[in-house]
C-alpha cells in the first residue's frame, strides 16, 4: 500500500512538472514563423537555396525568425541590427556549435577548429592559427610566397590560347600559397590533374554541408541516411584523409633530423613540434587527428572562398565595363604598366578598395552563416529563445536589405566611398549592414588572409589583362546565377580568354 502512494504521488509530481512546463513554453513569447509540418517542422520550406528561401520568409515574418526544423528550435537573423544583438550583445551566449553530420563525419568528429566546442581547446587552435599564419608579421613574412604563386599564375594566364576556367586556375594558386606557408612546398604542379580532382572534392562537400540533413534535427532518423548525406561524407572524407595523412606522414620523414626533432619553418612542423610537447596545461597536447582536421580547415576554407570571391569579383567586373575602366584606370596611375601589382600597392587604390567591399555585400562567400547554438536562453528584442537553438545569420539577406541599403541589388561600388550610404563601412565584423566573415567571437579566424589574397589576385587580374567572354557571348548576358551549397558558388564556372595588357616583361621578369 505504502509503494502504491508513494508510486502515486511521484507521478502526480511528474505530470504536475510536465503540465508546468508546457504551460511556460506555451506563455513564452517565440519569434515569428511559418507554421511547422508535424514532426519534420519548415523543414520543406527552406528550398534548394536556403539563403533566398529565408530571405523571403523574413520579407513575412520579420528580420527575427523563428523556425522548427524537425525537433530542432532555429532562429534566424536578417538585419544588421538582430545580427548584433545575437553576435555582439549575446555573443557569449552563442560562441558554439551545435552538432550536424558535417562536424561529426569529415571534420574528424568536431577536432577541428571551425566546429570545435568553444573552450580551451578551441582558443588553443585559433591561437596557432592566428600567430602562425593570420597575424600580421605573419601575413608579411610569407608576402613573397604569395608574389610568386601568383607570377605562376600569371605567366599560365599571358601564355593561354584558348578559355580557361577561371576558378579551377585560382584555387589552384591559393592552394599552392597556403600548402608553401603551411608546409613549406606546393601541392600541386603545374598542369596537375589532382588539382582538378581537389577541387571537385571541395565542391562536393561544401555542397554536402550546404544540405539541412533530416538527421541533424530528426536524431531518431540520423540512422536511416534518408537523403544519403551521411554516406557520402564519409566516403569523401576518406579520400581527404588519404590526402593529409600522406602530407603529415611525409613531413614528419622530410622534417626529422639526426636527434629526431623537427625543423619548425612552416606551420605544420609547429604543428608536429606542440605533439611532444605541453602546448598548453590546461588545454594538453596536440594529436595527429587534430592537426590532420586543421589542415582539413585550412585548405577548404582557406582556398575555396577566396578563390570563388575572385570568381565572382570578375563576373561582376567583366558586366560592369565602365567600373571595370575606372578601376584600371586607378591601377595604372598607382602601379603604372611595367610591373605587377603587389600588395603594398593595396592601400593606395581607394576606388578598387570600395569595389571590393561592394562583392562581399552582394557575393559573401558563406551566405548562411555557420551555425551557432544557444548554451541558454536569453531573451532577444523581447522574444524567447530557448537554451538549445540554432541559430543561423543570414549574411546574403542582410546584405541586400533594403531598409540599410539604396538600391540593393545594383553593384554600385561607389556607396562605400565619400558621398555614399556607407563611406566608412569596413567588411571585418565591426559593421553588421555587411559581414562576410561572420562577427564576433566565430569570426573566420582566416579573414585577414582571405582579405589580402581577394584583393591582391583580382587586383592583378583587373590590372594584367583583357578579358573576353567568347562564343559571341555578350557580358549582359553572362550568367549569375548561384550553385546551391554552403559556400556561394557560380552555377556555372566563369571561362575567359585572357589577353595580356601591360609591357612583356611585366609578366616574364
Amino acid at each position: 500500500m505504502a509503494s502504491f502512494v508513494l508510486y502515486s504521488l511521484l507521478s502526480a509530481v511528474f505530470l504536475y512538472s510536465v503540465f508546468i512546463t508546457l504551460r511556460k513554453r506555451h506563455r513564452l513569447r517565440f519569434p515569428p514563423g511559418p507554421k511547422p509540418w508535424p514532426i519534420i517542422g519548415n523543414l520543406p520550406d527552406m528550398g534548394p537555396m536556403p539563403h533566398q528561401g529565408l530571405a523571403a520568409m523574413a520579407k513575412v515574418y520579420g528580420p527575427l525568425m523563428h523556425l522548427r526544423l524537425g525537433f530542432v528550435d532555429v532562429v534566424v537573423a536578417a538585419s544588421a541590427s538582430v545580427a548584433a544583438q545575437f553576435l555582439k550583445v549575446h555573443d557569449s551566449n552563442f560562441s558554439s556549435r551545435p552538432p550536424n553530420a558535417g562536424a561529426k563525419y569529415v571534420a574528424y568528429n568536431y577536432q577541428d577548429l571551425v566546429f570545435a566546442p568553444y573552450g580551451k581547446r578551441w582558443r588553443l587552435l585559433r591561437k596557432i592559427c592566428s600567430v602562425h599564419l593570420f597575424s600580421g608579421k605573419a601575413l608579411d613574412d610569407f608576402r613573397h610566397v604569395r608574389q610568386e604563386e601568383l607570377r605562376v599564375l600569371v605567366r599560365g594566364f599571358a601564355s593561354a590560347k584558348t578559355k580557361v576556367d577561371l576558378g579551377q586556375l585560382l584555387n589552384v594558386c591559393n592552394v599552392n600559397s597556403l600548402g608553401r606557408v603551411m608546409m613549406g612546398q606546393r601541392v600541386f604542379g603545374d598542369g596537375d590533374p589532382r588539382a582538378e580532382e581537389f577541387k571537385s572534392m571541395v565542391v562536393e562537400l561544401m555542397e554536402l554541408a550546404g544540405v539541412f540533413n533530416v538527421g541533424d534535427f530528426i536524431p531518431a532518423l540520423e540512422w536511416a541516411d534518408l537523403q544519403g548525406v551521411q554516406g557520402k561524407m564519409k566516403k569523401l572524407h576518406k579520400r581527404f584523409d588519404r590526402l593529409l595523412s600522406g602530407i603529415l606522414e611525409e613531413h614528419k620523414i622530410k622534417g626529422g633530423e639526426g636527434d629526431g626533432k623537427v625543423k619548425q619553418t612552416d606551420l605544420l612542423s609547429r604543428l608536429i613540434a606542440l605533439e611532444d610537447l605541453d602546448a598548453d596545461a590546461d588545454a594538453g597536447k596536440l594529436t595527429d587527428t587534430e592537426i590532420k582536421a586543421l589542415l582539413l580547415n585550412m585548405f577548404i576554407a582557406g582556398t575555396d572562398t577566396s578563390s570563388s570571391t575572385v570568381e565572382w569579383a570578375m563576373a561582376e567586373l567583366i558586366r560592369h565595363p565602365k567600373v571595370m575602366a575606372q578601376v584600371r584606370q586607378e591601377l595604372d596611375s598607382v602601379v603604372g604598366q611595367d610591373r605587377l601589382v603587389s600588395e603594398s600597392d593595396l592601400p593606395n587604390l581607394t576606388y578598387f578598395q570600395a569595389v571590393i567591399k561592394e562583392i562581399f555585400r552582394l557575393h559573401p562567400s558563406t551566405p548562411l552563416s555557420l551555425p551557432r547554438i544557444a548554451s541558454d536562453s536569453c531573451e532577444i528584442n523581447g522574444y524567447h529563445i530557448p537554451k538549445g537553438a540554432t541559430l543561423l545569420v543570414n549574411v546574403w539577406a542582410i546584405a541586400r536589405d533594403p531598409n540599410e541599403w539604396n538600391n540593393p541589388l545594383e553593384f554600385r561600388p561607389e556607396r562605400f566611398l565619400p558621398g555614399g550610404e556607407r563611406p566608412n563601412a569596413d567588411v571585418k565584423g565591426n559593421n553588421f549592414e555587411v559581414i562576410p566573415f561572420g562577427a564576433g567571437r566565430r569570426i573566420c579566424a582566416g579573414m585577414s588572409l582571405g582579405l589580402r589574397m581577394v584583393q591582391v589576385l583580382t587586383a592583378t587580374l583587373v590590372h594584367g589583362f583583357d578579358w573576353e567572354l567568347g562564343d559571341g557571348l555578350l557580358a549582359e548576358k553572362l550568367n549569375m546565377e548561384e550553385a546551391s551549397g554552403l559556400t556561394l558558388h557560380r552555377a556555372a564556372p566563369l571561362m575567359v580568354l585572357p589577353r595580356v595588357r601591360l609591357s612583356k616583361h611585366a609578366y616574364y621578369y
